[in-house]
């Protein structure tokens, strides 16, 4: 088994501007004020998240930032993991393991096939922590990425995971279940996933934010969710070396990214979705952010035919 690579540090700058969508204000939801009754809590339900990636265009995507504890399956085609220490290669039918908190530019290819595929789970912080405080405790948790190859029972856990998360009938216990057997099948096979014990105020604001992206989120509605004074706010951003205009762009940007990548909804709904009223504006910033233009992958996936899945 490969070793994990070190950890990795990218940054990039915003280039270009954007007009954002001004939707009127709203009172914050229960679901919103329910977000902050515990430090420690993931905002989705689900204890992970499915993505079924589909591309028939080689595409770069620059600096992409792992939110969570990330397992991605390649069943067609080829991925590269590129890092000022090195590039990692994962191959078809290869699993690669990538850690939160590290930054990556990602290379996804057809290579000799029509279409570059993979699976993805992102998983959430409290099996994470289950998982843990289960195992015994080692020094070597992931602290990058790490590849594994694709035997039967491992191709088996992981169809197992994504058709229970993807299910509407399967329960959220049963759910949760089928991710901390997998976790635990990694975890025996030495990638142990380390937990986090606490959730920074910037990535609390960019889960909400994430809820409804196409929303006007301004310090005084964010600091009505969290019972806490705007000035105040604005000091736990800044302390954190983060402006709320930063998160509610980056949050926008990768969730377009995501439903670019995972669904067949066109790029004018993608945009309007993420918060921009203008495609060409919205364009303009996708390719600025991420380094292609998202019409290049809907161009190249008509004229090839291939199949996007959409999210369940």
């Amino acid at each position: 088994m490969p070793p994990a690579l070190r950890d990795v540090h990218v940054t990039t700058a915003f280039r270009g501007t954007a007009r954002l969508r001004q939707p009127m204000v709203a009172k914050p939801t229960e679901k919103e004020l329910s977000l902050v009754s515990t430090p420690v809590t993931d905002i989705a339900s689900a204890p992970a998240q499915v993505i079924r990636i589909a591309s028939s265009a080689r595409h770069r995507v620059r600096t992409l930032s792992i939110r969570e504890d990330l397992l991605v399956l390649v069943r067609r085609g080829r991925k590269a993991l590129i890092a000022p220490t090195g590039t990692l290669s994962v191959s078809k039918n290869e699993v690669v393991v990538l850690a939160r908190g590290t930054q990556w530019d990602v290379l996804n290819d057809p290579a000799d096939e029509s279409c570059y595929e993979a699976l993805a789970l992102a998983f959430s912080d409290e099996p994470v922590r289950a998982v843990a405080a289960i195992l015994p405790p080692v020094r070597d948790e992931l602290s990058a990425a790490r590849t594994m190859d694709l035997d039967g029972e491992l191709s088996e856990v992981i169809e197992r995971t994504a058709l229970a998360l993807e299910a509407a009938t399967v329960s959220p216990v049963l759910q949760r279940h089928r991710v901390i057997e997998l976790l635990l099948v990694l975890g025996e096979r030495g990638v142990r996933l380390k937990p986090v014990e606490q959730i920074s105020w910037a990535e609390r604001i960019r889960r909400l934010i994430a809820l409804r992206p196409e929303e006007d989120w301004r310090i005084e509605r964010l600091a009505e969710v969290f019972h806490a004074s705007a000035s105040t706010l604005r000091r736990r951003l800044a302390g954190s070396g983060f402006t709320l205009a930063g998160l509610v762009r980056e949050v926008r940007l990768e969730t377009a990214l995501v439903l670019l990548q995972s669904t067949q909804r066109s790029i004018n709904d993608i945009a309007l979705h993420c918060g921009w009223e203008s495609h060409s504006r919205f364009s303009a910033a996708f390719q600025a952010r991420w380094g292609f233009a998202p019409s290049v992958m809907r161009q190249r996936l008509a004229q090839n035919g291939a199949h996007l899945e959409r999210l369940a």
